[in-house]
């Protein structure tokens, strides 16, 4: 079952009036998409993703609300285009949900799994750029053990790259699951190759410069009086998030709607436990 993580203060923050138009830019699986849509008539909700294969799915959960919705498959930094494609200029609401969707994680022919075999892909766009294969297999060991520290904040980084490079050619998830797992003690229930394939993943995909592209293009495509809510899971995204947030403020463009972020409820993190380390912030333009 597909749980849209803080979905309830996602509407509340965007407050979504029935004619307005909104941005799902991470539109994943749809969930929020249709929280949206569903809470229109007259207005459009444009879903955006780089994953072709979760927008497909994304069309199919949300097929009741159809007309109320357009699909884009688009990077952030490309999100006027998607607006400029519907005749719009400024849209009422943005939200964007920076987690991966549980899809991603378990189909094991995306290589983002650690508990079945499949190809070292980790790219959400499977028609561009690196490869965690090529990363692994033709990076040097000091970018691999950076890469690791920095991406993954994993200690055991620099003994983690010397396995690797050792075993080369690295063939599949579960091999270079093995090979971590064979450099690295388990110190916790977490696999030993949790945090390294989590740095693989980000790295991939270019996961900080996306959300810098996210943070400049996106008030700019809001009109005034319209709304921003970003729903980040790790520190270094949040702490992106209030730092872009704030100085707007200062600057005295933005209004911030969440001077701390808003964390999920007790009830919603007994229902869905990845949604724990979900933080949200809102902002609304002046």
């Amino acid at each position: 079952m597909h749980f849209p993580v803080m979905a309830a203060e996602a509407v509340e923050y965007l407050a979504i009036r029935p004619g307005g138009i909104y941005v799902d830019a991470t539109a994943g699986l749809g969930g929020h998409t249709a929280e949206i849509a569903r809470r229109l008539d007259t207005g459009m909700v444009i879903a955006n993703d780089r994953d072709a294969a979760s927008l497909e799915m994304a069309r199919r959960n949300t097929a009741e609300w159809a007309s109320r919705i357009h699909w884009s498959r688009r990077r952030f930094s490309e999100l006027d285009a998607a607006l400029e494609e519907c005749g719009v200029e400024r849209v009422d609401g943005l939200l964007a949900d920076l987690g991966v969707s549980r899809y991603q994680l378990t189909d094991a022919g995306r290589g983002f799994s650690l508990q079945s075999d499949g190809p070292l892909d980790m790219r959400m766009d499977p028609t561009t750029g690196t490869t965690a294969a090529d990363i692994v297999n033709h990076y040097a060991e000091k970018a691999i053990a950076d890469l690791i520290f920095q991406l993954g904040e994993e200690r055991r980084a620099r003994r983690i790259a010397r396995a690797i490079v050792r075993a080369r050619p690295i063939r599949s998830t579960l091999h270079l699951a093995s090979v971590v797992e064979g450099a690295v003690p388990r110190t916790s229930h977490l696999h030993p190759a949790t945090k390294t394939f989590m740095a693989l993943r980000i790295a991939v995909n270019d996961e900080p410069g996306e959300l810098d592209r996210l943070l400049a293009v996106g008030p700019g495509l809001l009109r005034k009086g319209g709304r921003m809510v970003v729903i980040s899971f790790m520190s270094s995204d949040d702490r992106k998030v209030k730092e872009r947030f704030r100085s707007l403020a200062r600057e005295g463009q933005v209004v911030l709607l969440t001077k701390h972020p808003i964390p999920p409820s007790g009830e919603e993190i007994q229902q869905n436990p990845p949604s724990r380390s979900a933080k949200l912030r809102a902002l609304e333009m002046k």
